[in-house]
């Protein structure tokens, strides 16, 4: 381990300056007792440390740190991070730059969005597939198409047993260096899942249920629901091929879980879980993750410029969601600001794609950044309008979304009307992202 550790200082130093070289990091380790490893792009101190023993420190423990200096090092850094406590493990990437270092609570996602795949593969060969070239794979999660149950989506996500694991396979799978069954795939984090707290959860009394055949109807959905025990279902509200069953009491729910899931819906094995709450996160990243939640339902709210309230375009408010008794809100409005242009500041071209889902404040953007995420065509708005008995001109937009893998193509229109073309398509976009 003393000849690992010497090899990593010095290519250290080979790193630094002439005038530097790899002593402090050695001697760093040999004070510290700690090793020291360079493998693909980073460098790992510790993990476990001198003397530890027991499991690696659970989730929620690592920080990120962004924005180091290029020469700084190791030696450096382990004792400004150590007045916070005892380290762990230290993973050094040299790419950042700058003089302020940016700390916040690391996300230590474990699971990556694989985009592009062959609709007719299986989850079973997409799991071997991602075996052979890496590491740590403990599951892959596919969603069955919402007409052709045979057929994928063209996209799964791949859950890896530690954050670094599932970092060092996205290094691995970067497009271009791995085609799959001859297919260029896409490879991006995947949202975080939402967590929600113990306490809420304990709470809720509706199941969601996917999977579900776009034939199947609420009513069949609500009779077999009642099946195990006749009257327990409230209501039942599907969308496309997923639904959400309400119960009057939690512990119906939670006993029908256990006997719906797996079960065959007219002809389709469901899955059914917990519907998780909402909260002030985004309703678009759950659709982006895969996790459609109860927020599916949420409405779109535009201001009314006659008397300044919001007045909510979309489902009718008799649709919206309540779980026990709680209004769910709407999507969060993006921070808007203006600031000046001052001379020398430097405007650099750059792709809206490259951008992170919080910069778009509209529906319209996003369902144009999902569309493209996919590699699907961008979405096309046709326009029709009808005349109210007051004589007023109603819009709505009927969007066609295109698949430029398999040239399949599908059409979404809400059931609303508006008075305004910009309102129109912004209901449109989000009626079609709540139904893909």
């Amino acid at each position: 381990m003393h000849e690992e550790n010497k090899a990593a200082a010095n290519l250290c130093g080979k790193i630094r300056s002439g005038a530097q070289n790899g002593a402090a990091l050695l001697a760093l380790m040999e004070k510290t007792g700690y090793s020291m490893v360079q493998q693909n792009g980073q460098r790992k101190f510790g993990g476990p440390p001198p003397g530890w023993e027991g499991p690696p420190p659970p989730r929620g423990c690592e920080v990120f740190v962004g924005k180091i200096p290029r020469d700084m090092y190791e030696d450096e850094l382990v004792p400004v991070f150590e007045r916070a406590g005892k380290i762990y493990e230290l993973r050094l990437m040299m790419e950042f730059s700058g003089k302020f270092i940016g700390v916040c609570v690391s996300l230590d996602n474990c699971r990556l969005f694989i985009g592009a795949i062959p609709k007719d593969k299986k989850k079973e060969e997409i799991l071997n597939e991602m075996k052979k070239v890496t590491e740590g794979v403990v599951d892959v999660i596919v969603y069955p198409n919402a007409t052709d149950k045979t057929k994928n989506r063209g996209f799964a996500f791949v859950e890896y047993e530690s954050h670094r694991a599932a970092a060092m396979a996205r290094r691995r799978l970067i497009p271009g260096t791995f085609q799959p069954w001859g297919h260029t795939i896409q490879v991006d984090w995947a949202d975080p899942e939402k967590v929600v707290d113990e306490e809420t959860m304990q709470r809720v009394k509706v199941l969601y249920v996917r999977n579900l055949m776009i034939s199947t109807t609420e009513d069949k959905i609500k009779a077999e629901f009642n099946k195990f025990k006749p009257g327990v279902v409230e209501r039942v509200k599907k969308l496309r091929d997923y639904a959400f069953v309400h119960f009057f009491h939690r512990e119906d729910a939670v006993a029908a879980m256990s006997v719906m899931n797996g079960k065959c819906i007219d002809g389709a094995s469901i899955e059914v879980t917990l519907a998780k709450p909402v909260n002030k996160e985004s309703s678009w990243k759950q659709h982006f993750n895969g996790q459609i939640s109860p927020s599916s339902e949420n409405l779109l709210a535009f201001p009314n410029k006659e008397d300044g309230t919001q007045k909510s375009l979309g489902k009718p408010a008799s649709l919206s969601v309540r779980l026990n008794g709680q209004q769910s809100p709407g999507p969060p409005e993006a921070e808007r600001s203006t600031y000046s242009i001052f001379p020398g500041i430097k405007l650099t071209p750059i792709s809206m794609y490259s951008l992170k889902l919080s910069h778009f404040s509209s529906a319209v953007m996003h369902l144009d950044y999902f569309c493209h995420k996919n590699s699907w065509a961008p979405p096309e708005y046709c326009l029709y309008s009808t005349t109210s008995q007051d004589g007023k001109i109603l819009l709505v937009y009927k969007v066609l979304i295109s698949s430029i893998a398999d040239d399949s193509q599908s059409y979404f229109m809400p059931e609303k009307l508006c008075t305004t073309v910009e309102d129109a398509k912004e209901l449109a976009a989000q009626f079609t992202l709540l139904h893909l």
